[in-house]
């Protein structure tokens, strides 16, 4: 383990801008071991570091009014809903509760559920129990809902039902005056997409923090020795749990192929490859299935329309530039979360890293593009694994830190009624 040296110690209280403008003072560990002469392990200083930045102090939090599904939401409603106003996920809320499980439990929320896995059962449900995929012209109606006209049984399927096929994520929320150092271990230990925020007294979900946000936050450590000496070393010393499991399809494969791996593998992306030269030409990722409702057109051709056609269809959508200057706030993360955003790459302009770049340089691109994940590749550009920001993230979370933060609220409800329950900060299924 590194040792930190007295400057490095001394930055630590100017370095980060979150920091300098809420005028938290340096750590008093810091201080004095720094008095005391002694050098501090690269492990202990990145926990005191990231102890001092309060949750309350990452701006954005609360721009807007959260959206929240609820247990008895009809699947056609919740999904019809999300894209209308425009929401990637919502906590779901339980209101058939009474009052001694309100006071039982610290929040009303169960879990996390997003629009992607929402579509995705769907069109499961459809292929798994050959019902019957009604022809847009008999019904007069175009697009993804024509399906719920002739399958009715999927359309009023309540959310709350969709814990049987453990749809959900797992909801753990913090409170205001937490620190990003929590955030980064429930990351970390925990396969959630985004940790929300609560406030008290009510616990209302007030807002969420993005994995894109925590990786924009350690990047704002750059330089200093802690951070360096995990993030300036090449992607091949590092050992990632999804390096090789990148799942591809090939460019001359139907978009309902593809829909089907993306379900089937329970990842958050495919790269698409063309079939002669073997590299990556593209992807699709959970974040652009708004388009089969976007574009009726392209859910009723889905079966004839090959990957290589849908990635090119987002033409009228540019390409991000990362030297646009964007606001902090909107960056780090927002009161909903956005279905639809411009900022995300293009589907034909995949992010891609190759083993020999630093792991700096990969929190870079994902940063600077805000993707959710980056392709591995190697010189000849093939795809050779995938790097997830949880990957990146599992990195800074220090290996003796043991994780203690149990779901609590009604998750534990729920996952007892599903056949799960919390071991040592995991969820373990009894089936």
């Amino acid at each position: 383990m590194q040792q930190m040296k007295k400057e490095e110690i001394e930055r630590i209280g100017v370095r980060n801008t979150l920091l300098e403008n809420h005028g938290n003072p340096p750590p008093q560990d810091i201080n004095q071991n720094q008095a005391k002469g002694e050098a501090i392990d690269s492990g202990s200083a990145l926990q005191m570091f990231l102890n001092r930045i309060p949750i309350n102090s990452i701006p954005g939090l609360r721009n807007s009014p959260v959206l929240e599904l609820k247990t008895q939401d009809c699947l056609r409603d919740a999904i019809w809903l999300l894209h209308q106003k425009n929401v990637f996920g919502a906590p779901i809320a339980d209101e058939e509760l009474g009052s001694d499980a309100i006071a039982r439990f610290s929040n009303r929320y169960i879990g996390f559920l997003d629009f992607a896995t929402m579509v995705l059962w769907c069109l499961k449900e459809i292929e798994a129990s050959k019902l019957k995929n009604v022809d847009d012209s008999e019904v007069g109606v175009n697009g993804f809902f024509s399906i719920f006209y002739e399958n009715p049984q999927i359309a009023q399927t309540k959310v709350g039902e969709l814990a049987k096929s453990f749809l959900w994520d797992p909801f753990f929320p913090v409170k205001l005056d937490e620190t990003l150092f929590h955030i980064l271990l429930l990351i970390s230990k925990h396969p959630v997409q985004v940790v929300p925020v609560i406030e008290p007294p009510n616990t209302q979900v007030m807002g969420f923090i993005t994995q894109n946000a925590v990786i924009q936050l350690l990047l704002q450590s750059s330089g200093l020795e802690w951070f360096d000496s995990i993030a300036d070393q090449p992607l091949s010393a590092f050992r990632f749990a999804n390096e090789g499991k990148a799942i591809h399809v090939y460019g001359d494969q139907s978009l309902a192929e593809a829909l089907g791996i993306l379900l089937e593998n329970q990842v958050g992306a495919v790269a698409v490859v063309n079939r002669e030269s073997n590299t990556v030409v593209g992807f699709m990722s959970r974040h652009d299935l708004h388009a089969l409702l976007d574009d009726e057109h392209l859910f009723h051709k889905r079966k004839e329309l090959t990957m290589e056609e849908f990635i090119h269809s987002e033409t009228g959508k540019a390409v991000a530039d990362p030297t646009i200057e964007r606001d902090l706030g909107a960056l780090l993360s927002a009161g909903t979360l956005r279905l639809r955003n411009n900022f995300l790459p293009r589907m034909d302009t995949p992010v891609t890293s190759k083993k020999t770049d630093t792991l700096k340089r990969a929190m870079q691109q994902v940063a600077e593009t805000k993707s959710n994940f980056c392709f591995l590749v190697d010189e000849s550009h093939q795809l050779v694994g995938m790097l997830t920001l949880r990957d990146i993230i599992t990195q800074f979370a220090p290996p003796s830190i043991d994780s203690n933060i149990n779901g609590g609220g009604f998750f534990e409800s729920a996952l007892e009624q599903t056949g799960c329950h919390m071991e040592n900060g995991t969820m373990v299924c009894d089936h």
